[in-house]
């Protein structure tokens, strides 16, 4: 009886299957960073902003990326992990970015609907700081509220 044929493992159908995200959520990821870095571009174009906004995004980037690849690295060796909420909070104050590479180039974090979720909550909520801070828009909510 011939053996019925087996999927390679890293396919697209069968990552769906495992309820893993495609090449369409990778693409989407990818996509939300372009559009952010389009996006401060043009608000620095328009309100100049202070040098250390993007020293604080890089270097939370870059921390974000090095704490997913040490839980990765845990994570395979049976160790200690680092909690989804360190995870998060470090989105949160602007290291979403390099999270993003970090779960699309180490594959790490990519698989659990409710981290997943709460991970793109972070996003936003950065992303609305973001635009608070950094355009007129608090001024002109302000200025909204009764005196």
């Amino acid at each position: 009886m011939p053996s019925p044929t087996k999927r390679p493992t890293g396919s697209t159908s069968n990552a769906r299957a495992n309820g893993r995200p495609g090449t369409r959520n990778r693409t989407a990821s990818y996509l939300t960073l372009l559009a952010f870095v389009v996006a401060a571009v043009v608000v620095n174009f328009l309100w100049p902003l202070p040098i250390w906004v993007a020293l604080l995004y890089l270097g939370a980037s870059i921390l974000c990326f090095i704490v997913y690849a040490v839980d990765k690295s845990a994570a395979k060796a049976g160790r200690q992990r680092i909690s989804e909420s360190t995870l998060l909070a470090l989105g949160v104050i602007g290291g979403w970015p390099g999270a993003i590479v970090a779960q699309q180039t180490l594959r790490h974090k990519t698989i659990k609907r409710s981290f997943r979720r709460s991970f793109w909550g972070s996003v936003i909520v950065n992303v609305v700081a973001f635009a608070l801070f950094t355009t007129p828009l608090l001024s002109s909510l302000l200025s909204l509220l009764p005196a």
